[in-house]
């Protein structure tokens, strides 16, 4: 009896167990969604349709479904409107309409879909065997993802230094109250800074990748994820929450391999879509963060400004100067075409993960990412990096590899 007591009073004295008390009502299940994926993958590797079609067929499939996504999306946008647009003359028609367009494409769309997601895992095991990943021929584990509406990402920090202490998923659809109710409960309760944010994949079996009309993005995403799930059984994999350094080496990993296997794979099976764009994007996405700035402004330059003053504030324990900053820089952003909906401790936390490329961004002065893109400057190809870099079980671990490099 007494160790039951002491377990069931964990979470009242541990608060980072407390802080789900926001967020269990709305925490994503992954086993129904899994299963699910899982049955359709079945169904479409016993098909094997996607072999049957040449290699003009396969194009046509992809220019056909990323119509469609943008076709879906214009009749969501066409619904909106009609539900919200003040002083709309007929409205219920306008709404019957849009309604009945989006269902139509949604039902064309789920049509398309098997069979495109079957070509692009297809042609990236293609891609990822000719670079020198298959055991026999075959990939493992075999490339499956499914393009599905994603949980959203809750991360934690204290305010005191930016560090995820406390992160899980999100059922999806949140709106933006529902996310702001759960931020500031966290922080008024815990005084921890938090922050709902969408994703645009996750590296779950099969992966789960947001809709898009871009296809580069798509398909450096789904390799990206891919990469996640084949470094899982690995030192560095396994580590992965092991510390912030560990997320940031991983998550600069699957983004730099998956921007060069998607590279390869677009050059060699759809050229219609070369050049793809230089360097991977992040893979959480703010909605204004997939369109250029003007030339004036440089949002990676302005964001580690941003980073570097924050740091600066909080290790002088100027937390509540740093959270005024943070918030002026958002407005700051937000005149210049960027629409961050919160700029706190929990944002650099998740963003500055993501550390590919060079200017810092989230990431300020943060030297794992450089570290990780050095290693990736002197390996003569994507499997020598892998194959180098799986083994690393600490950012000193890093350090020693690149000392031992020529």
């Amino acid at each position: 009896m007494l160790l039951c007591l002491a377990a069931s009073s964990a979470a009242v004295w541990n608060p980072i167990q407390g802080l789900r008390e926001f967020s269990r009502s709305v925490e994503f299940d992954f086993t129904e969604w899994t299963v699910q994926a899982l049955f359709q993958k079945g169904v479409s590797a016993a098909l094997r349709a996607e072999k049957f079609l040449s290699p003009t067929q396969q194009n046509s499939l992809i220019r056909t479904y990323l119509e469609q996504v943008y076709t879906s999306a214009v009749w969501n946008a066409r619904l909106d409107q009609a539900v919200s647009q003040p002083n709309l003359v007929d409205r219920k028609v306008k709404i019957t309409v849009a309604r009945d367009g989006l269902r139509k494409a949604e039902q064309r769309l789920a049509a398309l879909s098997p069979l495109t997601e079957a070509v692009v895992q297809s042609c990236t095991e293609n891609t990822l065997t000719k670079m020198g990943f298959g055991l026999g021929g075959q990939v493992l584990p075999p490339v499956l993802y499914q393009v599905t509406d994603l949980p959203l990402n809750l991360i934690v920090s204290p305010r005191d230094e930016i560090r995820t202490v406390f992160s899980t998923n999100l059922t999806a659809g949140l709106d933006t109250l529902e996310k702001e109710k759960i931020e500031d409960g966290i922080y008024g309760k815990y005084a921890y800074s938090a922050l709902v944010e969408p994703i645009g994949g996750l590296g779950a079996y099969p992966t789960m990748v947001m809709r898009t009309t871009d296809f580069n993005w798509l398909t450096e995403t789904v390799a990206h994820e891919w990469i996640h799930n084949y470094l899982t059984f690995t030192p560095l994999g396994m580590r992965y929450d092991a510390n912030a350094q560990m997320r940031t080496i991983n998550e600069t990993v699957a983004s730099l391999s998956g921007s060069e296997i998607s590279r390869q794979m677009i050059t060699r099976d759809f050229p219609d879509y070369s050049p793809p764009r230089p360097g991977p994007r992040m893979r959480s996405r703010l909605p204004s963060e997939g369109q250029d700035a003007p030339a004036a402004f440089n949002f990676r330059a302005e964001m580690r400004k941003t980073r570097l003053q924050v740091d600066e504030l909080l290790a002088a324990g100027k937390v509540d100067e740093a959270e005024a900053y943070m918030e002026a820089r958002r407005q700051f952003f937000w005149t210049h075409g960027y629409h961050l909906r919160k700029l706190n401790q929990a944002y650099f936390a998740f963003y500055g993960s993501y550390n590919d490329q060079p200017g810092g961004g989230a990431s300020g002065s943060d030297p794992v990412g450089p570290a990780v893109r050095r290693l990736w400057a002197r390996s003569p190809d994507l499997k020598s990096f892998i194959a180098a870099i799986r083994g690393v079980r600490s950012f000193e671990g890093l350090q020693r590899l690149l000392a031992e490099q020529p």
